[in-house]
């Protein structure tokens, strides 16, 4: 009996100090609508994603390796260190800043798959989620539906998860956003959190499954 108890007890021990397994990475790749302009970092969408995996007891670590201003050339330029580290889930949160130096939404297409590629190389399994994004219709010509149809057309192509529109319920209101009437604030960034999230929690419960 005693030397079950024992066993037992050091079983006990050793199941407290068992390593907890790895969680699973997300990388989220954008600008300063990812990054969270003026806002504390705990206020961007991405902080608030991970609390609202860790509420769901999904294991998962989430690095915010966007930049205010990005670009999706810029993109390029900035994922080799991202790609030394292993990414289950990319969210690629880029393209509005091209947009709004009309740069051919070609070349933005061009650019966002060759990020997808380069992290599906490293990380074949990785899956993806494509925040979407549109122009405002103040002109509703090609090149404003092009930008919009782009990110849909990505999703469709690399089998990635689609954020249809990310702003969706905060731009154009001056009480989710900054000042500035484009950058949402503290509040506006809960809406993105949920816009998001209802994207990437059937992913990241697909993901933790295996």
């Amino acid at each position: 009996k005693c030397v079950g108890r024992f066993l037992m007890m050091v079983s006990i021990v050793l199941a407290q100090h068992a390593p907890a397994s790895e969680p699973k990475a997300i990388l989220v790749f954008g600008d300063s609508l990812s990054e969270g302009l003026m806002l504390k970092h705990s206020e961007a969408y991405p902080a608030l994603l991970a609390k609202k995996l860790r509420a769901a007891g999904l294991n998962f670590s989430v690095t915010n390796a966007s930049a205010s201003g990005g670009t999706t050339a810029g993109g390029v330029e900035r994922l080799p260190p991202h790609l030394k580290h292993r990414i289950d889930i990319l969210i690629l949160e880029l393209g509005i800043n091209d947009a709004f130096r009309g740069v051919p939404i070609e070349q933005i297409q061009k650019n966002l798959q060759q990020i997808i590629d380069e992290v599906k190389t490293r990380n074949p399994d990785a899956r993806v989620v494509i925040a979407g994004m549109q122009l405002p219709g103040f002109t509703a010509d090609d090149y404003v539906f092009a930008f919009g149809q782009m990110f849909a057309d990505l999703a469709a192509k690399n089998g990635a998860a689609l954020v249809p529109y990310l702003l969706k319920g905060v731009a154009g209101n001056p009480s989710l956003n900054l000042p500035d009437g484009i950058h949402p604030n503290a509040a506006g960034q809960k809406i993105l959190a949920e816009n998001v999230w209802r994207v990437l929690e059937p992913v990241a419960r697909e993901v933790a499954a295996h």
